[in-house]
């Protein structure tokens, strides 16, 4: 039976001739990126990151419309960032980006002789993914092995989720890892491009991405990677749904309030069920006092959360960090100490005795912690999912088989399932089972399935609770 080093390391080259090998339209692009994330409603916006001076004409159901500029080629200027000065630099963006919205129902779309994926009436497949940039972070001595598959294999994840024929990719956030230079000592990452501009975001995303960014339209979720003081200036250009504004385009640091915060939006998938993309990344770990720019923000969210939700018979939420899944540290003593939910969020969203999340929120989806997770309750409460196994150097503290019942991850929440895989690269899909029911499926890099799981409503089941990396048979 191979291990599962030397079997991503056989996989590797052809994920590398998925994202990397030559083509004109590569050339034609100035190895930039063409892609469609959906917006508000499930609007498509097609974007295109190209080597130009204009932007070309997209081609919707056979007529020529023109795309707009969102952002032009531009080195930003250097800003304070989450890293030191040593470690931090002007973000350059050498290239075009153009947008175009597709309006709803259109059957095809190309750019450049590209076809765009658009979303189909019904999106009944949904590829999940979270936290799949390489890490490189000087302040916690974090050097990922970038250029080897094995310990970053992000390309190899997207090939394998893109050939699973998806009606849609939602991404639970932080896209962007590389933030630092790549110490001299450390051969696993030499060479790396490091910084927020367009290198480290082609390293890091766009080309590894390119066969799931070409399979399917993406629901993007902002991460806390993507927050102004970090690569918050590349989500805003090249990801982020709405308008790109010099109000919120995190440049200038005296704006960051405004760029760390989108307001709610739903993209319906059809037959009753929807996601409603929650920003709420630049959450803290401690409660968000009502003195905090933050707490109106997320008070907003709750609101606009709670009135999107009602208008659909299934609802999942979207949000990067999990409001009601566990953690694992290992404490200095050796031991495992879990950690619940998220503080800053909980503390705005259960304030005055209202109920932690709206009652017509089904499941919630996020990321942030390195583990693939399934939470589900006998109380009152929706399942949690999370998907932050994609790429990122993993969590490797075990998580428990049946946790503790101390270990409530809110006030009154009481654990009824809980299924976890720690150390371990993959990605999640969902298929529609009926008008509230969905089949979970968690994938590693090769393209086995090592759990199933269940979701009914609010509730939700796995068939084993700790996965192995090496299924049976594998």
């Amino acid at each position: 039976m191979p291990s599962p080093l030397s079997t991503l390391r056989r996989l590797w080259p052809l994920a590398l001739l998925a994202v990397a090998a030559p083509s004109a339209h590569a050339e034609s692009a100035g190895e930039g990126a063409a892609y469609v994330v959906l917006g508000a409603g499930g609007t498509p916006q097609a974007r295109l990151v190209v080597a130009a001076d204009a932007c070309p004409s997209i081609m919707i159901d056979g007529r020529k419309r023109p795309m707009h500029v969102r952002a032009r080629a531009a080195t930003l200027p250097l800003r304070p960032t989450a890293s030191t000065p040593e470690n931090s630099k002007p973000s350059v963006f050498p290239l075009l980006t153009c947008e175009a919205a597709v309006p709803r129902g259109a059957r095809r779309a190309a750019v450049q002789g590209r076809p765009l994926p658009l979303p189909p009436r019904r999106i009944d497949r949904i590829v999940v993914i979270g936290d799949t940039g390489c890490r490189i972070k000087a302040s916690d001595a974090a050097f990922q092995a970038c250029n080897d598959p094995a310990r970053y294999p992000f390309a190899a994840v997207a090939a394998r989720a893109a050939a699973w024929k998806p009606d849609l990719v939602l991404h639970v956030g932080d896209y962007l890892y590389r933030e630092n230079p790549c110490p001299a000592d450390q051969p696993g990452c030499a060479g790396s491009p490091w910084g927020y501009g367009w290198d480290a975001w082609r390293a890091d995303f766009f080309a590894p991405a390119a066969p799931l960014l070409a399979a399917a339209p993406w629901v993007v979720v902002r991460g806390n990677h993507e927050n102004c003081a970090r690569a918050g200036q590349g989500w805003r250009r090249l990801l982020a749904p709405g308008p790109l504004r010099p109000a919120d385009d995190c440049v200038d640091p005296a704006r960051d309030a405004a760029g760390d915060y989108t307001a709610p939006y739903a993209v319906p998938l059809g037959g009753g069920a929807q996601v409603v993309v929650t920003d709420l990344a630049i959450a803290g770990a401690k409660p968000t006092l009502p003195d905090d720019p933050r707490y109106a923000q997320f008070e907003h969210a709750y609101a606009r959360l709670d009135a999107l939700s009602r208008r659909a018979r299934f609802t999942f939420a979207a949000d990067h960090r999990p409001i009601l899944g566990l953690a694992a540290t290992a404490d200095k003593h050796g031991g495992v100490k879990l950690h619940g939910g998220t503080p800053g969020i909980a503390s705005v969203f259960a304030a005055g005795g209202r109920p932690l999340l709206p009652p017509k929120v089904d499941v919630l989806l996020a990321g942030h912690v390195h583990v693939w997770e399934q939470v589900s309750f006998s109380s009152d409460h929706p399942s949690q999912f999370i998907a932050g196994f994609s790429g990122t150097q993993e969590d490797t503290v075990p998580l428990p088989e049946t946790p503790p019942a101390d270990a409530a991850p809110a006030p009154g929440a009481v654990i009824e399932h809980f299924s976890s895989w720690v150390d371990g690269f993959g990605y999640m899909t969902l298929e529609r089972a009926g008008e509230r029911r969905w089949r979970v499926t968690v994938w590693d890099v090769a393209g086995r399935p090592v759990n199933h799981c269940s979701i009914v409503g609010r509730r939700s089941s796995c068939e084993v609770r700790q996965p192995r990396s090496q299924p049976p048979g594998g």
